[in-house]
């Protein structure tokens, strides 16, 4: 028999700007576009998990604790910042959501007791989203 797989979404609002300091304002204007400019985002993050159910719970995945990692180690970082400024894993990278689902793996997979994290999901805007697998 398979296992479940369990996704829960949490939701947060931060800026970033896209660019290269060694770039001319031009230069990140024509690569970046008004992306190159500081602007935010309300963040909508799916995380799912699966593993064996708990026959005395019936869950895969403790929820509270799961919450207690993202909070802490995702949202406590993230949430109301600029991005690029303001969390040290983003120095010399750009803070775009292929480098936020990486960023938040590496946050969320090593701390979690027993489920294993399937797939990060970030959506970004309406319209666009980045998913991750792991490595």
């Amino acid at each position: 028999m398979g296992q479940p797989y369990l996704t829960k979404v949490f939701h947060f609002c931060a800026a970033h700007q896209y660019g290269h300091r060694s770039w001319s304002p031009e230069k990140n204007w024509e690569v970046f576009g008004p992306d190159a400019r500081v602007h935010g985002h309300n963040y909508a993050l799916e995380l799912t998990v699966t593993g064996p159910i708990n026959p005395d719970t019936g869950f895969c995945v403790d929820l509270g604790e799961l919450k207690n990692i993202v909070q802490e180690h995702v949202l406590d970082h993230l949430d109301h910042s600029q991005i690029e400024k303001d969390v040290v894993w983003f120095k010399g990278k750009q803070p775009s959501s292929e480098n936020m689902v990486i960023f938040i793996w590496g946050q969320v997979a090593p701390r979690l007791n027993g489920p294993k994290l399937h797939r990060v999901r970030l959506r970004e805007t309406q319209t666009i989203f980045t998913d991750y697998y792991g490595d």
